[in-house]
């Protein structure tokens, strides 16, 4: 093996108090060998970490703990990974202090680390317009999928808010949408001029032949009942096959695109979260992450230094 890539040897002692932990552990809890290992790698790499600094592992404080953890995250390791470090290391340092072996726990005032929201899928505008002009508009259902992906994107909702529709809840002459969101509660949205033509040419053409009962719901399915989430997401994913779309798409894409195009065109984060009906703004904030992703694919894409 190259010198260079060689990992430092453990000392006696630190093998020694690893292994004397894994055997109890493997009597107290009957863990698997793979799980075993896991426990091995994590304090393996602790340990050889606590030789650089000259300590023994039973010498950690928290204040050495949060040494190495900002050495791990300077490293990018993942907020996930590091969770899972960080849980090794409590059972560890509770069975020493059980033992007599440490006056303290040094883990005792160390937080887990915040896992990251996980940047949500998109498409791009010229993606959207494609699926928006794959469905059959000659054909009554056509035409409903039409108008209900216009509405999505146009507006931003939730599929579950979009299938619960009902006729009441628009209002085409102010132009707006009044959405019943999570926890039963109201926002309106604008519907935008190229969603509410399609929805006038929707209640004109399609709907009397698909409302087939006196219900109110606004995109009654094929047998003119309310439709389901499943049902209109079987939907979606057949007119993206019709596009030629083989992007990962989710019940979310078009809810996720609407949000990213707005803040790419410079709209306030602000205005999205009403927009979207979050009562946090820090869930509105993963959308900015998606803005900057995308300038900087665009800044490398297109600038002779890039």
């Amino acid at each position: 093996m190259n010198k260079a890539t060689e990992k430092p040897a453990l000392s006696t002692e630190h093998q020694l108090t690893i292994d004397n932990y894994l055997d109890a552990l493997w009597l107290e809890k009957g863990l698997s060998e793979s799980s075993l290992s896991s426990y091995r790698r994590d304090l393996t790499a602790l340990a050889v970490w606590a030789q650089q600094q000259k300590l023994s592992l039973l010498q950690i404080t928290p204040a050495s703990l949060q040494q190495h953890l900002a050495d791990r995250h300077a490293k990018k390791l993942s907020a996930r990974s590091t969770a899972r470090f960080l849980s090794c290391c409590r059972g560890f340092y509770a069975y020493q202090v059980r033992e007599g072996r440490m006056p303290q726990d040094p883990t005792a005032t160390v937080e887990n680390p915040k896992p990251g929201r996980p940047i949500p899928k998109s498409l791009t505008e010229s993606d959207v317009e494609t699926l928006l002009a794959a469905a059959d508009i000659d054909e009554p259902i056509g035409l409903r999928d039409r108008t209900m992906l216009e509405v999505l994107y146009a507006c931003g909702l939730r599929v579950s808010e979009l299938v619960g529709l009902t006729l009441n809840q628009v209002n085409l002459r102010q132009g707006v949408v009044r959405v019943v969101g999570k926890g039963g509660k109201e926002r309106l949205v604008p519907l935008g001029e190229e969603a509410g033509s399609w929805l006038l040419r929707y209640m004109k053409e399609a709907r009397p032949l698909l409302a087939k009962s006196a219900t109110d719901v606004l995109f009654p399915s094929s047998r003119g009942q309310q439709m389901t989430r499943q049902t209109f997401w079987h939907r979606i994913k057949h007119w993206a096959m019709v596009a030629g779309i083989d992007k990962p798409l989710s019940p979310h894409t078009l809810r996720h695109a609407f949000a990213t195009h707005l803040i790419n065109h410079g709209a306030d984060l602000r205005v999205v979260q009403l927009l979207l009906g979050h009562s946090d703004l820090s869930t509105t904030q993963i959308y900015t992450h998606v803005a900057k992703a995308r300038m900087k694919s665009m800044h490398q894409q297109h600038h002779p230094r890039g």
